[in-house]
């Protein structure tokens, strides 16, 4: 790999970063049971981890602030235009699944 310097590096993050984002806006017919159940994170566990990373930086950022930079809108407004009702089988897997606090 070539040596990138920290600021090369740290820009590409954030460009992957915001791919994800805006890809994870465009499928928003990928219900956050099926991320957790998949990969084990969801847009609320990314938009958590944007909101840590803020705190750790000294910066004001709310959870509502962070989930909308992820959902690109209130989390609420979100909900209500694609949400689903998880499945029973959804449920059962992600009890299965579910990170241990």
């Amino acid at each position: 790999m070539s040596a990138l310097t920290k600021e090369q590096q740290t820009e590409l993050e954030a460009a992957a970063f915001r791919h994800l984002v805006a890809h994870l806006r465009e499928r928003s017919d990928v219900q956050n049971i099926d991320l957790m159940n998949l990969a084990g994170f969801c847009r609320n566990c990314l938009s958590n981890w944007y909101r840590e990373a803020a705190e750790e930086a000294g910066l004001p950022v709310s959870k509502d602030e962070s989930r909308e930079m992820v959902y690109g809108m209130p989390y609420e407004d979100w909900k209500k235009l694609h949400q689903n009702e998880a499945s029973a089988v959804q449920k059962s897997a992600f009890e299965q699944n579910k990170p241990k606090e």
